[in-house]
């Protein structure tokens, strides 16, 4: 499967707190993502937090649900709010 190639990021803010991001790539794939927090006002923040929730969602298809190898290998599968991560941690 060939890796999505992101070519545009759109932000629509749809009022009350809600939010929904598309990040569009070269050959028309996308993603979208909705956010729902009343706190973001900015597009680039709500766009950093759409990044967030993808991040947690990658954890669980990486590494068949095993520990990472090091830490790298943890913050690369969006272990990011584990300060110390070690063999025992699980996705």
């Amino acid at each position: 499967m060939k890796a999505m190639n992101l070519r545009h990021t759109r932000v629509q803010h749809e009022g009350a707190g809600n939010w929904v991001v598309d990040f569009i790539g070269d050959d028309g794939e996308s993603v979208s993502v909705k956010v729902r927090e009343h706190k973001l006002s900015d597009q680039e923040e709500v766009i950093e937090q759409a990044k967030r929730v993808m991040i947690e969602l990658t954890g669980f298809g990486t590494r068949g649900g095993k520990a990472a190898v090091n830490r790298y290998d943890a913050l690369s599968n969006g272990d990011l709010g584990n300060e110390e991560a070690s063999p025992e941690t699980k996705h």
